[in-house]
């Protein structure tokens, strides 16, 4: 397979497999930490109306899927990739970054702590790893 063609593959499927377990955890992190009371964690309104009562506990777990995510893509796409393997994780952490300051948009009012955590954090340095981990050579 021609270099390029598996290396935009392997960033496809570090997104695909990223957002599979991103939205796994978050799925079962709301039977994990039970959202305040009267809240719909699948409903975006109803996010967006009652995210002044959500304590410190409530964003762990979304820290944690985006976090993991990034790093579980990464890995995918540096695994996969044939050249460049650590700029391909940081692709796939890139996307998962323009997701991130897209729902700080969505979301309004979410804590700042939490903002800077989350987009400081989770996306970047976490496919950075990921690459890193998977473009290593067991010997």
């Amino acid at each position: 397979m021609h270099p390029i063609l598996r290396n935009i593959l392997a960033v496809i499927a570090g997104v695909v497999i990223g957002n599979i377990l991103n939205m796994g955890l978050i799925t079962i992190g709301d039977m994990l930490v039970l959202p305040p009371e009267g809240v719909d964690p699948t409903d975006l309104e109803s996010i967006k109306a009652n995210i002044h009562r959500f304590a410190p506990k409530h964003f762990i777990i979304p820290f944690l899927a985006h976090a993991l995510g990034c790093l579980v893509g990464g890995f995918t796409a540096a695994k996969i990739g044939a050249t460049r393997k650590l700029t391909l994780a940081l692709v796939v952490g890139g996307i998962f970054l323009m997701g991130g300051i897209t729902m700080v948009f969505m979301i309004p009012n979410t804590p700042v702590w939490f903002i800077l955590l989350d987009l400081l954090g989770a996306y970047l340095p976490m496919a950075w790893l990921g690459g890193k981990l998977g473009k290593s050579k067991v010997k």
